[in-house]
């Protein structure tokens, strides 16, 4: 007799990605200026002068959309095979997780706030002390990939926890990507933060290079994210998720090929 207690239905690999995520205070800023209109009053945030307006669409909101959207368009990817884990971490004063590791299709979307300084090195010590913990990513998950989104520089001590993120125990094998937002995005430490990813792709035996994306505009923005997603999905379908990517097509309908 066929004994269905003997059999059971394997459990889903996780791919985590984490987002670590700038609010700082500067990340209120309108970028989008449609129907502005200006109101005299100043404020001082994230070290510095402020004149709070009326109307447009500030980064903060053009970043929740886009993670949003991302969020969305990874959770119907979703198979028996493989699930999305999403982790926030946000960082203004403090780093503090504002959505821990959650399946994307069980994620319930909250908006992240603007405000305080840049606290890049917590935010990195914060991702560390979760990939390191077995009990958060397991063993058998696939390698996470790790997003930096950030508008300008570090206000505390962000160097040796860095290094640690890049280089040390489990973390030092994530895929690692970065944005940077607006003019004057700190691209030093971005581009230590994706210096141990040198490679995403290779299409047709041509390797596509990782370098920091910049944003100025809310298309960049949510092109930034789409990309992502493209990214982690096609990981997830390749024969080996945990290696570089290598096909022999392009998708022509993103500019500039891949990445």
């Amino acid at each position: 007799m066929f004994d269905v207690s003997k059999f059971t239905v394997p459990k889903a690999k996780p791919m985590p990605v984490f987002l670590l995520l700038d609010v700082s205070g500067s990340m209120g800023e309108v970028i989008d200026t449609a129907n502005v209109h200006r109101t005299g009053q100043m404020i001082v945030s994230d070290g510095q002068t402020w004149e709070v307006v009326e109307g447009g669409t500030s980064k903060i909101q053009i970043l929740n959309k886009a993670v949003k959207q991302m969020i969305e368009s990874l959770a119907p990817e979703e198979k028996m095979e493989t699930e999305f884990l999403i982790s926030i971490i946000v960082f203004g004063n403090s780093a503090v997780h504002h959505l821990p590791l959650t399946a994307a299709s069980s994620v319930k979307w909250t908006d992240m706030a603007a405000d305080g300084c840049t606290a890049m090195g917590a935010a990195f010590l914060l991702a560390k002390s979760q990939i390191e913990d077995k009990n958060v990513v397991p063993s058998r998950a696939y390698r996470p990939t790790v997003l930096l989104v950030s508008d300008g520089e570090p206000t505390d001590d962000w160097k040796a926890p860095l290094e640690s993120l890049i280089n040390d125990g489990r973390s030092s094998k994530c895929f690692f990507m970065a944005m940077g937002i607006g003019e004057d995005p700190g691209t030093m430490v971005l581009d230590r933060f994706i210096a141990q990813t040198p490679v995403l792709a290779e299409v047709n035996g041509v390797e596509i290079r990782n370098t920091i994306f910049h944003a100025m505009t809310a298309d960049k923005i949510h092109e930034f994210f789409q990309k992502v997603t493209m990214s982690v999905t096609m990981r997830s379908k390749s024969q080996n998720p945990n290696g570089i990517l290598t096909s022999t097509k392009v998708n022509r309908e993103e500019d500039g090929g891949y990445w």
